[in-house]
């Protein structure tokens, strides 16, 4: 982990947070009025819900985020480390239904619906002017996708007539649009629909996140390949409303501590087999 700074926060335990929830009944926010407070050391934060961090992102992301066949809950590298977040809040990680990854920071800003987006989200500062983000907790890079045989490269995808698959709202779509002037950028819902649609041919390209088409191309899209991986040094974090600072410092002391008791390291080695 890279950049992860220590705050003096550190939130009270799940059952103090319960009691000073009942007693005291909220702190008002602009956007969430009747929001939960939490008490903290030096300061306090609001919840959707008490005791819970109310968590959202696009659940069709994995490895970082994906819904699980048999059972119909979200799993991934996202939801893991959500939990083990929350436990170090004294909370309980509570994810609501999908949706589509550019309405994560607009549903954030407007406060009420959820405490934070964990979707393998890049930190930037068109968001930051949205939105806090967090300190960073993986680092990553875009990649350019085909499918196996394909004699594509960088250069003969930026022509009129390809076709280049990206989700919409995400940084690889902005690189695409940069990169491939000329190609047709075609912003799709999540990341499965892009790479079945290359596999089909109906697309002839994709771009997006490095550790996403590495996991995926391993595990399920092996006829699909990685024809450039492109450095782009980006670094996901957290988006938390700018009303609530005070969740802010806490998530931030919380990444801190996972990186030093081995947390953060250990479900890195169970979703990449290393660590980061």
């Amino acid at each position: 982990m890279k950049d992860m700074t220590r705050r003096s926060f550190i939130a009270t335990s799940s059952a103090a947070a319960a009691m000073m929830l009942a007693a005291c009944g909220g702190s008002k926010s602009s956007d969430n009025s009747e929001a939960p407070a939490v008490e903290a050391a030096d300061g306090e934060y609001t919840l959707v819900e008490a005791g819970k961090l109310t968590c959202i992102s696009n659940l069709y992301f994995p490895p970082f985020e994906s819904m699980d066949e048999k059972t119909g809950e979200p799993v991934g590298f996202d939801i893991d480390m959500s939990k083990s977040l929350a436990e170090h809040l004294g909370l309980e990680a509570n994810w609501l239904a999908s949706q589509a990854f550019d309405s994560l920071v607009p549903t954030i800003k407007a406060g009420g619906t959820a405490d934070v987006a964990i979707a393998g989200m890049t930190i930037t500062d068109a968001r930051k002017a949205e939105v806090d983000m967090s300190d960073p907790y993986v680092d990553s890079n875009q990649s350019l996708v085909t499918k196996v045989g394909s004699e594509e490269t960088l250069d003969s995808l930026n022509a009129a007539e390809k076709k280049i698959a990206v989700q919409a709202g995400t940084t690889g779509a902005d690189w695409a649009a940069e990169n491939l002037p000329d190609a047709t950028i075609v912003p799709l819902d999540d990341i499965i629909s892009a790479m079945n649609g290359v596999l089909t041919g109906s697309y002839d390209g994709l771009v997006t996140d490095l550790p996403v088409s590495s996991y995926q191309i391993k595990n399920s899209f092996t006829e699909l390949q990685i024809i450039e991986e492109i450095p782009t040094g980006e670094q996901y974090g957290i988006a938390i409303s700018k009303d609530n600072p005070g969740l802010t410092a806490a998530i931030n002391q919380a990444l801190a501590d996972m990186a030093d008791d081995g947390s953060m390291a250990e479900i890195q080695v169970k979703w990449f087999g290393a660590e980061l």
